[in-house]
């Protein structure tokens, strides 16, 4: 049986890519029977996962740019192999190399894809230079080339990429699994020591100089002067007791013993649940998946304007600068002094939000449109 769609993407750990390919081609668009999944490093949890989905994985085990070219080979004879009608790809590396195989194995019907937004820290000299080759050959290499942001796709066309090519698909969410138990909202407040009357703002970030979490904690100082019963619960790797630094700017407000630090946390939803606003602080984002999952979880969130933070929020929440603390804090406040009801409607408005226009299916649905596209309009 021949394959639908070929995909190849630099790594199978988890990570944004990583799960939104994931998410797609498990869906219902995509029967395992149809898809190939190649990595060009390790197969990782992700790789793992789809192979009990049912899913063939392939792992070239690349460990540097010198491998590239039998990578390159490899990948060739995986595509003569299953004779794919459309080679997608994950990311710069795997754009310029499952680009490169495709075409050598006779394959026009070429999909790149782009993540990145922020391109001034875009990695490593070899990636800028990956990046520049691939947006020269942007014109006849891929036939379409799928952003993840309309950010994305702005950056890239400024840098060279072929700007009719460009389209953009958002990430997709799955709304079943951004669910949290029974009971387990009011089970984490317990345990973190919050009581009833405490308001929770929340953050759910690593700790990364573009998450600015001194933002978050800088307008969680200010709002904490003016709301004795606000507290503020911060999730992800690197924010917890141990992390000196994070210690220091909580000291700073004056205000520590309102912070709850619970770092790197694989229940996201339960801390999601426990939350009553979401804040992102971020000072760079391309399509912040994490905003989405606040959303779907019925939460009213305040964010920086940065990639499509504000495209994804709609009029479900509250957009201020980045970089500005004071904002950040007031759009806090804003959300925390609405009656209930009226920040629960948010909430309700936020995930009805996500359902119609960011859900799996409507992002699978891009796709098949994509490919259908991509199948029926051939380019040399």
């Amino acid at each position: 049986m021949q394959t639908k769609v070929f995909h190849v993407i630099v790594g199978l750990d988890v990570g944004g890519a990583e799960l939104m390919l994931k998410r797609l081609v498990t869906s219902v668009f995509n029967q395992p029977q149809h898809t190939v999944v190649v990595s060009l490093t390790s197969l990782g949890q992700i790789g793992a996962d789809l192979r009990a989905s049912q899913i063939t994985v392939h792992a070239l085990g690349m460990r540097s740019l010198r491998q590239a070219p039998l990578a390159l080979l490899q990948l060739t004879r995986l595509i003569l192999r299953y004779r794919p009608l459309i080679v997608q790809t994950w990311m710069y590396h795997s754009d310029l190399l499952g680009g490169l195989a495709a075409r050598m194995a006779g394959c026009k019907n070429i999909i790149w894809g782009i993540r990145t937004t922020d391109v001034s820290r875009g990695g490593s000299r070899a990636t800028s230079w990956v990046r520049w080759l691939c947006a020269r050959w942007s014109g006849w290499l891929p036939h379409t080339i799928v952003c993840a942001a309309e950010a994305s796709r702005l950056v890239h066309a400024a840098l060279g990429y072929r700007a009719n090519r460009l389209v953009v698909i958002p990430n997709g969410f799955d709304l079943q699994r951004l669910q949290a138990p029974a009971g387990a909202r009011e089970a984490l407040r317990i345990q973190s020591g919050l009581s009833k009357d405490s308001l929770v703002i929340g953050f759910l970030g690593r700790f990364n100089a573009v998450k600015d979490v001194q933002n978050f904690v800088n307008a969680a100082g200010h709002v904490a002067r003016q709301h004795p019963h606000a507290r503020f619960l911060m999730v992800g790797a690197g924010i917890d007791t141990c992390n000196r630094t994070l210690g220091g700017w909580l000291e700073k407000t004056g205000f520590a013993d309102r912070f709850i630090l619970l770092g790197a946390r694989s229940d996201v939803c339960v801390c999601l649940a426990a939350m009553d606003v979401f804040a992102l602080s971020s000072f760079s984002e391309g399509f912040p998946n994490v905003v989405g999952e606040a959303m779907a979880m019925r939460l009213p969130c305040v964010v920086t304007d940065v990639g499509d933070a504000a495209l994804l929020l709609g009029n479900c929440g509250v957009v201020v600068p980045p970089k500005d603390s004071v904002a950040l804090a007031q759009g806090m406040a804003y959300l925390l002094e609405l009656p209930l009801a009226q920040r629960q409607a948010l909430g309700g408005a936020a995930r009805a939000r996500i359902a119609i226009e960011f859900s799996m299916t409507r992002c699978a649905q891009r796709f098949e449109s994509v490919y259908a596209d991509v199948l029926e309009n051939p380019r040399n």
